[in-house]
């Protein structure tokens, strides 16, 4: 559920390793679009087929993944959606949808049952929610006994696995009771819900890069992915129902998943999202671009290293330094092209989980946030000088009443903390907090769109 371009680079590729490096060839990939059914309209003249073209250092040919057997718009099939979901041959449902897709409140973590489309899903119409979906499929499974199942979340909220199979049980519970309490029933017996952590770079396609595919293989793809050669999955093994050989393809089996998750969200996902929008104020097109900016790396860096690191519990064996390098060499990689404005879509939905954690535990041990609250300050800036209309978030208009008639940091600054979406009431009053955005959002202001970055002739950045 979720046929982007990085189910396809990530989870269809090590699907299908697995496949070639066990020799076990009765695995096969459903994908289900959510939003648009232009991955579907792609895929169905290719028989499923598909080019994962990697870019950058160590970059292997291109590649022809296979492993998927139809492509399905979710939008405009539901009801079949939910027969797939139903059938017995149906072992593994996995989701990236990106943390919208989920339609949760983030402050207690539980389906927005206020939700339009929860609601409408909730009605009984052929479900358009890939949760509403879900649930659907399960009550379908336990009435014909199609057998268990295993709900796979691939997308980069903490514990992404507990978070599921509670948006799971709250649509099911939201049910009249005739329907509720026997599919919350099955689904304890017979449904479980790993936890994951997934990393790939893997940027929207361009005109371009199908273009290069198309030299590259002599025909054209229309479905086309480009990604970095980097990819790292690692999964909680809890399955109900049996699962490819995904070891055989690389990929890591852990107790420990929450801290995997938390090391990427916090340092790589939260090291992207600040140069985004420390770019989008510099008028950089990519990620590459910002990270070139001698202030912003500085920046991400002492922030993953100096704030971020020491507030998180590492997995057993990983070296937080060399990661974090690691990621800022990951973000200078020029063949991506991983814009600013992709990257900083929907922030809504990522900072509070990228950020925050982080902000608090400094706050928390003593220190001063001043690399995070940098980030936060950046994305306040965005928020507030890009028309509602133009502002790629699911709350924009939300965002947008927020905000005050005057768009400068006295104004905009005292009034953002209190978007309780985002901010908990804690930190929007926590006066150490409200001085540093305001400190930032000045010098952004002062500063943000030349060359130099938002540190301008002052630098601020490189000096603290």
């Amino acid at each position: 559920m979720g046929l982007g371009a990085f189910a396809r680079a990530h989870t269809a590729v090590y699907t299908e390793d697995a496949m070639l490096a066990a020799g076990d060839f009765d695995w096969g990939i459903v994908g289900v679009t959510q939003r648009s059914d232009t991955v579907a309209r792609q895929l169905a003249p290719q028989d499923g087929l598909f080019t994962v073209g990697e870019r950058g250092e160590a970059a292997g040919p291109p590649r022809v993944v296979s492993s998927i057997v139809e492509a399905i718009s979710g939008r405009d099939n539901p009801e079949l959606v939910v027969e797939r979901i139903a059938a017995p041959a149906t072992r593994i449902v996995t989701l990236t949808i990106t943390e919208k897709g989920y339609r949760f409140d983030p402050q207690i973590r539980s389906l927005d049952l206020a939700d339009p489309e929860v609601q409408a899903d909730l009605t009984g119409r052929p479900p358009h929610t890939a949760i509403g979906q879900i649930v659907r499929g399960l009550q379908q499974r336990a009435l014909t006994g199609a057998g268990p199942v295993t709900v796979v979340s691939c997308d980069n909220l903490p514990g992404n696995g507990e978070l599921t199979g509670t948006l799971v049980r709250n649509f099911a519970a939201a049910l009249p009771e005739p329907e509720s309490g026997p599919v919350l029933a099955w689904l304890e017996a017979n449904v479980t819900f790993p936890c994951t952590m997934v990393d790939r770079m893997v940027p929207a396609t361009t005109e371009g890069d199908l273009a290069a595919v198309e030299r590259e293989l002599g025909l054209r793809d229309e479905a086309a992915v480009v990604a970095e050669p980097f990819r790292q999955w690692v999964i909680e093994d809890n399955f109900a129902a049996g699962r490819p050989r995904w070891e055989d393809a690389g990929a890591v089996f852990s107790s420990d998943v929450g801290g995997w998750e938390a090391t990427k969200l916090r340092l790589l996902n939260a090291g992207h999202s600040m140069l985004a929008y420390l770019g989008i104020a510099a008028g950089k097109e990519t990620i590459s671009d910002a990270v070139a900016v001698d202030s912003f790396r500085t920046a991400c860096r002492r922030m993953l290293l100096e704030e971020a690191l020491p507030s998180i519990t590492l997995p057993a064996g990983l070296d937080g330094e060399q990661y974090c390098e690691e990621v800022l060499r990951r973000f200078a990689n020029p063949a991506l092209g991983h814009t600013t404005a992709k990257v900083g879509s929907d922030g809504s939905q990522k900072i509070g989980l990228r950020l925050l954690p982080t902000i608090r535990g400094t706050f928390d041990a003593g220190g001063a946030p001043t690399w995070a609250a940098l980030a936060i300050a950046a994305w306040m800036h965005h928020v507030a000088t890009t028309p509602a209309t133009d502002l790629d978030d699911p709350l924009a208009a939300e965002l947008n009443a927020t905000l005050p008639a005057g768009r400068e940091a006295d104004a905009v600054v005292p009034a953002l903390p209190g978007f309780r979406p985002i901010f908990d009431q804690d930190l929007a009053e926590h006066a150490g907090f409200r001085k540093l955005l305001l400190q930032w959002y000045r010098i952004i202001e002062t500063n943000g769109t030349i060359d130099n970055g938002p540190a301008g002739p002052g630098n601020e950045i490189n000096h603290g």
